[in-house]
C-alpha cells in the first residue's frame, strides 16, 4: 500500500497528469474455459517485434483479468473512431441494459478463441506471462494473429473521446 513517505508523487497529482495523456481506446476480449469476457482498457502497448509481443494492464481483481489468465489467450481490439458506443458498452456503462456486452456487436473468431470486434485493429495473443504491479496485472502476450481494421483509432483524453487528426490535415485547414 502507498504511504506518503515512499517518496512517490501523490495519487491525485499522478491521476490528474495521466488524464491529459491521450491513449487509444481498446477492448480486451477473451474466451475459453473461464468464459467469454470483454473490457475497455486504456493501457496497451507493443513490447517487441522479435517476437511480436504486446502488453495490456488489467485491474487485477477484475473478471477479465481472471479470465485472461485462466483462458491463456486474449485479443486487443483497438477501436475505430466510430466506436465510442462499443467502448462505453465494454466499460460497463450499459450493463443494466445488456446482460451480455457482446450482444449485437459483430465479432469474428471461432468459439473458445478471443473475439475480434468488427472494424477494430486486432491483436490475437497467447499469454506469455503476467506480473502484478500495484492494483493491476500486466499481461504480456505473444501475437498470433493480426487484423488491420484500416480505420483511424478512437482516442481518449481528459474524460472524453477524440478523433486522431494528422497534423498535415490540421495545418491545411487553417
Amino acid at each position: 500500500m502507498f504511504r506518503e513517505n515512499d517518496g512517490l508523487v501523490p495519487r491525485d497529482r499522478f491521476v490528474s497528469a495521466m488524464r491529459t495523456v491521450a491513449s487509444s481506446v481498446t477492448v480486451v476480449t477473451t474466451d475459453g474455459t473461464a468464459g467469454r469476457f470483454g473490457a475497455t482498457v486504456s493501457a496497451f502497448s507493443s513490447v517487441s517485434a522479435d517476437p511480436p509481443t504486446v502488453l495490456v494492464c488489467l485491474y487485477a481483481d477484475s473478471r477479465i483479468a481472471r479470465a485472461v489468465t485462466e483462458n491463456g489467450r486474449f485479443c486487443v481490439n483497438v477501436l475505430s473512431e466510430n466506436s465510442p458506443e462499443i467502448a462505453d458498452r465494454f466499460a460497463g456503462r450499459h450493463d443494466a441494459r445488456f446482460s451480455d456486452r457482446f450482444s449485437g456487436i459483430e465479432c469474428y473468431g471461432e468459439a473458445g478463441t478471443a473475439p475480434m470486434i468488427d472494424g477494430a485493429t486486432c491483436f490475437g495473443c497467447d499469454v506469455q506471462q503476467h506480473v502484478r504491479s500495484g492494483s493491476h496485472l500486466i499481461v504480456i502476450g505473444h501475437v498470433k494473429e493480426v487484423w488491420d481494421g484500416q480505420m483511424p483509432p478512437l482516442a481518449y483524453r481528459v474524460g472524453s473521446y477524440h478523433r486522431v487528426v494528422p497534423q498535415a490535415a490540421t495545418c491545411a485547414a487553417e
